[in-house]
């Protein structure tokens, strides 16, 4: 089993900056993918990135490409979301999402998520 923390959001005004933490613990060496999804109130969970914990390598969905970046502290079994430029549209729970393959919709461990909310 692995068990997901984040921390980090709060309340920022529009064009402001703020950085999320997912902390794992647990089973972590089956982990090979982890990611950041997002929901508003009254619409679907989305994607915001992913990054394939082995490699380094990353993915940014279209709508925070340039503005968000991904990061992974492996000594820490940590992930980092550094949230620049930051718009009212990105209010949202924002969750960490785990998973020994791919971090889909469909990742077999979730975080509890963290607030941001972003005021214009």
């Amino acid at each position: 089993q692995v068990q997901l923390v984040e921390s980090g959001g709060g309340s920022v005004q529009a064009g402001g900056s703020l950085r999320l933490s997912c902390a794992a613990s647990g089973y972590t060496a089956s982990i090979n993918c982890m990611g950041w999804f997002r929901q508003a109130p009254g619409k679907e969970r989305e994607g915001v990135a992913r990054i394939w914990t082995k490699s380094g390598s990353t993915y940014y969905y279209n709508s925070v490409k340039g503005r968000f970046t991904i990061s992974q502290d492996n000594a820490k079994n940590t992930v980092y979301l550094q949230m620049n430029s930051l718009k009212p549209e990105d209010s949202a729970m924002y969750y960490c999402a785990a998973d020994p393959i791919l971090c889909g919709p469909g990742a077999k461990y979730w975080g509890q998520g963290t607030q941001v909310t972003v005021s214009s």
